[in-house]
């Protein structure tokens, strides 16, 4: 293989110098073949190359690890092929060479306190000295000091870029990182001291204790290569005049950042950043504790707080150090109680955004969206709204506290693990990025040469096929998008500004508070729910967890709804019955409408409630509003055909075709209570599930028969009343009529007899009962009583019988209920001669005087007979005045007398068909509004009843809970049961007064 092709397929890319490098006089007598292993191991072959010969002129005696230490000489590669300012280091001091070794299996991190010695011996400070002062001092005593924090830096880099698994590794280097850091403040701070000595007398520096708190990534141990370290000064001297204090206080603070910051002959390690401190430029370097606990109690914004969730004592006076800390914790840890303290925070991230320059969005690992500031403003908002009640989020670094977000169930187990992997890889992009200069940069390097060091550096040392910068770009932009939508998720979590406002005690839910807090609340029952309170919350386990997270908020929700004791049960029945399903509780806590949605239907719907017991997966539905769109009935009867294939025997189809309806039942009331649904779409929905499944159930009734007989004949089911308009609504019966047709050839009396058959079986396949029966599923109840002669007529009738019976026998009501006729289930070109058949008697040329008066009659004989004994005429929601049946009355008079000549008015909808009547000008505009009204509100009570108790009633309610419960459904605010009572009535009153002006003429 030539050079040039060993050189690529070794990874160079600048083949022109490195060859130059190669043909250097320093690599006279090293086996080529022992170099080039040697640069395999290097992130960048080139930089390696160029750094190695640059040391061999100032060591030589390099040159002999590749025999003598091969695996010294490994590390040493890897070293100087991932960071070029440490390789000038060792130039500049070769002497520090042997801090390259390679690292014994499992080799534990450094002790901070061996940190610390270790640079305090480097300015001949005593460590065991509180408080030491240096024996060195000036420009000396600092290029010491940097001198050994680049060795240990060295020591460091070396562990971590010979680790396997450089991401499993991060948190233990960024420690590390925090606790060298944390020593050369505190050796830089044994400097200043010594340096005062000419300045103020020895007893006065004595005098002045101070201590340095770390923020930031310092302060959590989580720092990087190369940062700015964040710090704040506390000092204490009370024996000192106050100025006097601050004067030698502020110099050490100022000694401090010269020591690792000033120009000198080796280079500033980082700079040291007081800016966080109160008032930041603009106050004073150094306070007393007690100065800055005034300030915050007083003029403290909210992220003050947010950067205190860091603070720690990493240098100076211990014993004030730890003082700091336990002065600022309860304020951190009652931050989230501020005003608009969530807003706040969300809009201090957007802010950082907004501000990021133009051209740095697409390559910030750190600021841009789905960078470390996405993860570390999320993973601090939610310590800081639950860690005030939660003592186990009280943590400093974010890899911890992702841990303990996620043990408390605070974030999902999966999105704890996808977080805590996406910041522990850009972390650790940052890291190598920086490592090459030792430079302060967030940004994704352009070159494809450093992209492709950057991506071989991140990958393990054991790693075998080195990853590509093409790919190593691909895992970081799927990372951030990753993180951008955990961010979008939780950060934004609707639920964390109500937990934010909840008390203490309330967040805590501990039992004396939640007993006060339930009565004050108006549970009628505050010991009962307490029962369920502890049988949801007790125990270790994550739901018990996440339950005791959630209740807090859920309590007040089903406060807000009619029955709070009956939400609380049904929440506990519900819980119960799904158990660990991972889905549902997280769902609850990262979905506002979700949890709102089900306390709102369980404290204020049984019928909802005991679906959802018996259909606890639907839940999901809650907090996606696509899923609660009804199907379709194609849909439906699709799905029910596929499942009648797979299941050919009739009650195992049959309970499927039940358990289909059901579910729609349960959609639909959701999306109603959601507030998803107009009054006719609801209609709608019912009418299509009740189809289908009809439909459904005709067909197991003909596979049923014609299984022992041959078929002989088709069966039609058409749809009347409520069911025929589609105007249906919960629990509603279904009005038809059975219509058969002799197939050619058959006998017409076996035909009778086959379709009595399929109409009789029909029938028992809708209305035998669920297992478990459901209270508030009531099973489809068919009703023929509208067929010719009524109950005394035959079932089912031949199209020639109905077309003998209406030539020479049919009434006007019967003409009147065919109004609202509609195919449903059967046989379409059946159902189409039957509609041929009855549209002249439903839509008549001209409308008797004889019929008009009989048509007045029956309606008066209703009101009279029909109305239960009993009942208030003013309160009953169909037979009484000015409700559902005077408006449908009304409408199908003018239908009779006018639809043959306006044809709007053939419709078997009473809303379309009050449209058709104004557009037509029959009734004045006004009192078709009138009638539109009072219809909508009356048929959405008779809805209101049934989802309230899980029963039909056709009466207004005149319990005063039971009327707050139809009106909250009917849209009315909480306490509108009264106001919504006298609507209706006052509209009703309306209503009839329309209804007799133009029915009975007076």
């Amino acid at each position: 293989m030539s050079l040039a092709g060993r050189l690529i397929s070794a990874g160079f890319t600048d083949l022109e110098k490195s060859t130059r490098f190669l043909e250097a006089p320093e690599l006279a007598g090293i086996d080529a073949e022992l170099l080039f292993a040697a640069l395999g191991h290097a992130a960048s072959p080139d930089l390696a190359l160029q750094s190695y010969v640059r040391l061999l002129a100032v060591e030589p005696a390099v040159a002999d690890l590749f025999t003598r230490e091969p695996d010294r000489a490994t590390a040493l590669f890897r070293l100087l092929g991932a960071s070029e300012a440490l390789g000038e280091f060792l130039m500049r001091h070769p002497g520090h060479l042997e801090a390259v070794r390679p690292p014994a299996r499992a080799e534990p991190a450094v002790a901070p306190e061996q940190l610390r010695a270790s640079l305090l011996a480097a300015v001949d400070a005593d460590p065991a000295v509180e408080n030491p002062v240096a024996g060195k001092t000036g420009t000396g005593a600092h290029q010491c000091l940097r001198a050994a924090y680049r060795r240990h830096l060295t020591e460091l880099a070396v562990r971590d870029l010979s680790h396997p698994s450089p991401v499993d590794y991060l948190p233990t280097a960024a420690r590390e990182l925090a606790d060298l850091a944390a020593a050369a403040l505190e050796a830089s701070l044994a400097v200043a001291r010594a340096d005062l000595a000419g300045s103020y007398p020895a007893d006065d520096i004595a005098a002045v204790r101070l201590a340095v708190i770390g923020m930031g990534k310092c302060g959590a141990r989580e720092l990087n290569y190369i940062s700015d370290v964040d710090v704040i000064y506390v000092i204490d001297a009370p024996s000192l005049d106050e100025a006097l204090a601050s004067r030698i206080g502020t110099a050490l603070a100022t000694g401090i950042s010269r020591g690792v910051y000033s120009p000198g002959p080796e280079p500033a390690l980082w700079e040291v950043d007081a800016n966080l401190r109160p008032e930041g430029r603009d106050g004073p370097l150094v306070r007393t504790l007690e100065s800055h606990l005034t300030y915050y109690s007083r003029w403290a914004s909210t992220w003050e707080f947010q950067a205190l969730l860091k603070a720690r004592a990493v240098a100076g006076d211990p014993e004030l150090g730890r003082r700091y800390e336990e002065a600022v914790a309860p304020l951190v840890w009652t931050s989230s109680e501020r005003e608009g303290f969530v807003e706040s925070v969300r809009a201090m991230r957007r802010r950082v955004t907004e501000n990021i320059p133009r051209h740095e969005g697409p390559k910030q690992l750190k600021l841009g969206s789905g960078g470390l500031r996405d993860v570390e403003f999320t993973v601090q908002l939610l310590q800081l709204v639950h860690g005030r009640a939660d003592e186990s989020l009280r943590v400093r670094d974010t890899v911890t506290a992702i841990t303990a977000l996620s043990a408390a169930g605070y974030i999902g187990r999966a999105d704890a693990a996808d977080l805590d992997n996406a910041y522990r890889y850009l972390r650790l992009l940052e890291h190598r990025i920086q490592l090459t200069q030792l430079r302060r940069t967030h940004l994704m390097p352009d070159g494809d040469a450093a992209r492709h060091a950057l991506a071989r550096s991140t990958e393990g040392a054991l790693v075998s096929v080195r990853p590509t910068a093409r790919s190593m770009v691909e895992k970081w932009q799927r990372t951030r998008r990753l993180v951008e939508r955990l961010h979008e998720t939780i950060f934004y979590r609707p639920l964390l500004n109500t937990a934010a406002n909840l008390s203490l005690e309330d967040a805590k839910l501990t039992p004396e508070a939640a007993q006060a807090r339930l009565a004050a609340l108006g549970y009628s029952d505050p010991k009962g729910a307490m029962r369920h309170i502890e049988a949801l919350t007790g125990g270790i386990r994550r739901r018990a967890v996440l339950q005791r997270q959630l209740l807090p908020i859920l309590l007040a929700w089903f406060a807000d709804g009619v029955d709070p004791d009956a939400g609380l049960l049904g929440f506990r029945r519900l819980s119960e019955s799904l158990g660990e399903s991972h889905w549902y509780l997280g769902m609850l806590r990262d979905s506002k409408a979700a949890a709102e949605r089900l306390c709102n239907v369980l404290s204020s719907s049984r019928f909802i409630t005991d679906l959802l017991e018996v259909s606890p997966e639907s839940t999901k539905w809650l907090g996606s509003d696509p899923e609660l769109v009804p199907d379709t009935f194609e849909s439906q009867w699709q799905e029910i055909r596929s499942k009648m294939s797979r299941h050919p025997q009739p009650q195992d189809a049959m309970r499927l075709i039940r358990l289909i309806r059901r579910r729609e039942l349960l959609r639909i009331a959701i999306a109603d209570s959601a507030g998803l649904l107009t009054q006719a779409a609801v209609g709608n929905a019912l009418a299509d599930a009740d189809r289908a499944a009809v439909l459904g159930a005709l067909h197991v009734a003909e596979n049923t028969i014609h299984t022992s007989e041959p078929r002989i004949t088709d069966v039609v089911v058409i749809a009347m009343g409520r069911q025929g308009g589609r105007e249906i609504t919960y629990g509603s019966d279904a009005d038809v009529l059975y219509v058969h047709r002799p197939l050619p050839g058959a006998d017409s009396a076996a035909a009778q007899r086959q379709a009595e058959k399929v109409v009789a079986q029909l029938a028992a396949n809708l209305t035998q009962p669920s297992k478990p029966p459901v209270l508030a599923e009531r099973v489809l109840e068919i009703d023929a009583a509208l067929r010719p002669e009524g109950r005394q007529g035959p079932m089912v009738r031949s199209l020639d019988s109905f077309r003998e019976y209406y030539k020479r026998w049919s009434l006007i009501w019967e003409a009147q209920a065919l109004l609202r006729a509609r195919p449903m289930a059967g046989s379409d070109a059946l159902a189409a001669d039957f509609l041929e058949l009855i549209d002249p008697i439903r839509y008549p040329s001209s409308l008797l005087e004889t019929d008009e008066r009989e048509i007045r009659r029956i309606k008066a004989r209703m009101e009279a007979e029909r109305l239960p004994r009993g009942a208030d005429p003013s309160r009953h929601l169909k037979l009484g005045r000015g409700a559902l049946s005077d408006v449908e009355w009304l409408i199908q008079l003018l239908q009779l007398r006018h639809a043959a000549r306006v044809p709007e008015l053939r419709t078997a909808s009473t809303l379309e068909a009050m449209d058709a009547v104004e557009a037509a000008g029959l009734l004045p505009a006004r009192e078709v509004e009138t009638l539109r009204r009072s219809w909508l509100l009356t048929s959405r009570l008779r809805a209101a009843n049934v989802i309230w108790s899980g029963r039909s009633s056709d009466v207004l309610p005149s319990s005063r809970r039971d009327l707050e419960a139809v009106a909250r459904w009917c849209g009315y605010g909480p306490g509108k049961g009264a106001e919504l009572e006298e609507d209706y009535l006052r509209l009703t009153r309306r209503s009839r007064a329309i209804f007799e002006r133009n029915f009975y003429g007076t």
